[in-house]
């Protein structure tokens, strides 16, 4: 099994707005949905899937445990309770969302819970999500090479991540990129968008191949039918070696997440 290269996402998105996402990026084609426990949007993503009529075999759902259910006694029942909002069986990859270190409850034990959630059926694979070089070492540790699909971190053009990207690519392990618009920051920048005026294409979209172009998974949201649907043609950009690399000149550590608690020492 693997990571979709495209799918939307759901932060920050609730009650009917996450309903019309949601349904009209799988209206468009999209197959892949990314919420979260924390997202309070469960159960809205549930509904929207269920009204689409889309079998569930062709659907790629992934969620992510919020640091309040980690403990061993916790993480496989709240599990079980976003299934139920969901309306499935399954979801198709569980994330670890946050790090949380001092929290109380160390990698080694929320790690075996959530390997525990897929040997009992309730996810197809597991990952974690915001974890650095050393947090995905330890995670590996736990549950074996090769079982960490993906970790979803925060990636942009103003925040290429090199070092924890090469690492994780080393491992066999999905890089999935949020906040790759770094919310939207970089639709304004003049290099990209003397990009998509030579290619004759949004800015969005030539963030999004950029990722793409360099392997990663992308989850980008929006309530408008239009950007759901210009995003998914980021898919058919090609950018060239010289839009690449004045791309890669935007670096700037442009870190737009990282609460304090939850995030780990960035690499």
């Amino acid at each position: 099994m693997s990571i979709p290269s495209f799918g939307v996402g759901t932060f920050r998105l609730t009650g009917q707005a996450v309903i019309d996402s949601v349904r009209n990026a799988l209206e468009l084609g999209y197959r892949a949905v990314d919420t979260a426990q924390i997202y309070g949007n469960e159960a809205e993503v549930g509904q929207a899937i269920a009204e689409s009529g889309i079998k569930r075999s062709e659907l790629f759902i992934t969620t992510k445990i919020w640091t309040d259910h980690y403990a061993s006694d916790k993480l496989v029942p709240s599990l079980r309770a976003s299934l139920k909002k969901l309306r499935t069986d399954y979801v198709d990859l569980t994330l670890i969302h946050w790090p949380a270190p001092g929290n109380g409850v160390e990698p080694a034990e929320f790690m075996a819970a959530l390997a525990e959630a897929k040997a009992l059926g309730l996810t197809r694979q597991i990952g974690v999500s915001n974890f650095n070089i050393e947090l995905t070492r330890q995670a590996i540790d736990v549950v074996g090479k090769g079982e960490i699909a993906t970790n979803q971190i925060e990636l942009s053009p103003y925040l290429q991540n090199h070092k924890l990207t090469a690492f994780l690519k080393e491992q066999g392990i999905t890089v999935t990129s949020y906040m790759t618009l770094a919310y939207g920051k970089v639709l304004k920048d003049p290099v990209l968008a003397q990009i998509a005026g030579k290619h004759r294409v949004t800015v969005a979209q030539v963030a999004l191949a950029w990722a793409l172009q360099l392997g990663y998974a992308v989850i980008p949201s929006s309530t408008k039918r239009e950007n759901l649907a210009g995003n998914l043609l980021a898919r058919d950009l090609r950018l060239d070696a010289e839009d690449m690399a004045r791309i890669a000149l935007l670096e700037r550590n442009g870190r737009e997440v990282s609460p304090e608690g939850l995030a780990p020492a960035w690499d």
